[in-house]
């Protein structure tokens, strides 16, 4: 085996192992911010996407805790404070078109303060 092709093997190796890592550590972001939002303990979101150096609005659409986007975990779990805060930090036009009123009224959160939150900011 020439020098080049070992090179290359190593490489290729050596994405793959990184790739799979980082795949474990998105999954791992993922369940900690479900985790924290459940809680509605927003200090720990905030301090666990400053850690992985992301921000909200660029990973909440590869989120899903339960089934469930990270605004709509927010209202089941009764967390109106990190609800809001999600809300503060998603695009207008995402909340817009995320469809999350109209889920809430067919689930019976419609009175719920991330709601109200999401109609103002979004001009619904």
């Amino acid at each position: 085996m020439k020098l080049s092709t070992f090179l290359i093997t190593l490489s290729l190796s050596s994405a793959a192992l990184l790739s799979s890592h980082t795949v474990n550590a998105n999954e791992q972001l993922a369940a900690s911010l479900c985790d924290y939002v459940a809680a509605d303990d927003k200090s720990r979101i905030r301090k666990t996407l400053k850690d992985s150096r992301v921000k909200l609005r660029n990973i909440y659409a590869g989120i899903s805790c339960n089934g469930n986007n990270l605004i709509r975990h927010a209202i089941v779990s009764g967390a109106n404070g990190t609800g809001e805060y999600i809300v503060k930090q998603i695009p207008k036009s995402d909340l817009a078109a995320g469809g999350d009123v109209a889920w809430a009224d067919a689930n019976g959160h419609s009175g719920s303060a991330v709601i109200a939150a999401l109609k103002s900011r979004a001009g619904i």
